[in-house]
């Protein structure tokens, strides 16, 4: 099979070692305008079925010409990129996969799916961390019940050994960890959607080997097509981001001053309050660091007539053999999984949709958990 990663940073560089190691990956093929990042990760990888392509993301033509032969499409660039690789998916005929993005865009990559119906592709956003994983674990929850009256995930990448004041670093984009502390956190109470503040419903989480005093908070995240999926007979679901103490204050404070605003901070400049945050985010608590992720998704409900609790639980941490972090490993490998299960050709028809809907997730986890993330499954 050929599959093609568009975008050469951290996360498409984690999805090209997981296929590298896989088999029935013949080819894959690497896309960026940046040179260097190209270079670096051919250094990197040193193998024989890579290769990499220099072209803009936004090239449509360039594009469709270079990923023409594609089994699978990995989309890895800026989000706003993602309905014009989807789009060029379905018209060579391939699959397409991202790690996701807001509600705006992954609604243009759903325009697509009566094309991709027609040409028996998927188009499949959100295979990373969060949205993906945390959802296919939280579906097979509720699965593992007769009836689930709730259900739950909480997911965050910290820092392994917090720094103050901030305790916090960023192995994402600040751009969208400013969408999720902003835009409404969408859960359902008593078989309802209801709308929360994001930064609220703080609680106090324990994953144990020294995270036995996180907190949780409300963030953005699609709870409604796992609702939907479930038959909306789960009557409480929530989404939680997992970080140190503190950070949601800490947040909370920043943005009441006006900082996650899209306004203009003057005339004389197109720079908005939300683009400077971003920007001193980026500055201040990006780059590299020894992180862990931690992921806990849940139901709870009747098993044979009794109350019942299934979790699955994942803390990952970053390598020190290697230096790969926790959170490319958490993302690369569901999204690698993803794309290989769908050029494989074993997941037929076609159209769009979450990962949790249409891939076969005991083979899923089977896959994720021979590749070293460390999934622990109890009911009781």
């Amino acid at each position: 099979m050929k599959i093609s990663i568009v975008g050469a940073g951290n996360m498409g560089s984690a999805i090209a070692q997981e296929l590298v190691d896989n088999d029935d990956v013949e080819l894959i093929r690497i896309c960026d305008a940046r040179t260097s990042a190209l270079d670096e990760l051919q250094n990197s990888l040193n193998h024989s079925k890579v290769r990499t392509v220099n072209v803009d993301a936004r090239n449509k033509r360039a594009l469709t010409a270079v990923l023409g032969d594609s089994d699978c499409i990995i989309g890895c660039t800026a989000p706003e990129v993602n309905p014009l690789l989807a789009s060029i998916a379905v018209a060579s005929g391939s699959h397409y996969v991202d790690l996701g993005s807001s509600p705006a865009i992954v609604k243009e990559e759903k325009k697509l799916a009566p094309q991709a119906r027609d040409s028996g592709v998927w188009i499949v956003p959100g295979c990373g961390l969060d949205p993906g994983l945390v959802h296919i674990l939280c579906y097979a929850a509720i699965n593992h019940l007769d009836e689930a009256e709730s259900a739950n995930i909480w997911v965050g990448d910290v820092p392994r050994d917090p720094v103050p004041p901030f305790n916090f670093r960023i192995g994402w984009s600040a751009e969208k960890l400013l969408d999720d502390y902003t835009d409404a956190a969408i859960v359902i109470e008593n078989g309802e959607l209801v709308s929360k503040s994001p930064l609220t419903g703080l609680e106090t989480l324990s994953f144990g080997n020294g995270y036995s005093k996180m907190e949780g908070f409300y963030t953005a995240g699609d709870l409604e097509t796992l609702w939907n999926l479930s038959g909306q007979k789960v009557k409480n679901m929530s989404h939680k981001s997992v970080r140190w103490p503190g950070h949601a204050e800490q947040m909370a404070f920043l943005l009441s001053l006006g900082f996650g605003e899209k306004k203009s901070i003057d005339a004389q400049t197109h720079l908005t309050y939300r683009d400077v945050l971003a920007r001193r985010l980026k500055q201040r608590l990006g780059g590299p660091f020894e992180d862990v992720v931690l992921a806990r998704s849940s139901a709870t409900g009747l098993l044979n007539g009794k109350k019942t609790t299934a979790s699955y639980e994942l803390v990952d941490t970053f390598q020190d053999e290697n230096g790969v972090s926790a959170i490319q490993r958490c993302t690369g490998i569901p999204a690698a999984t993803i794309a290989v299960l769908l050029a494989s050709g074993k997941i037929k028809k076609g159209g769009v949709s979450s990962p949790e809907c249409i891939i076969p997730i005991p083979t899923f986890l089977d896959m994720v958990q021979k590749r070293g993330l460390d999934i622990v499954f109890t009911s009781s």
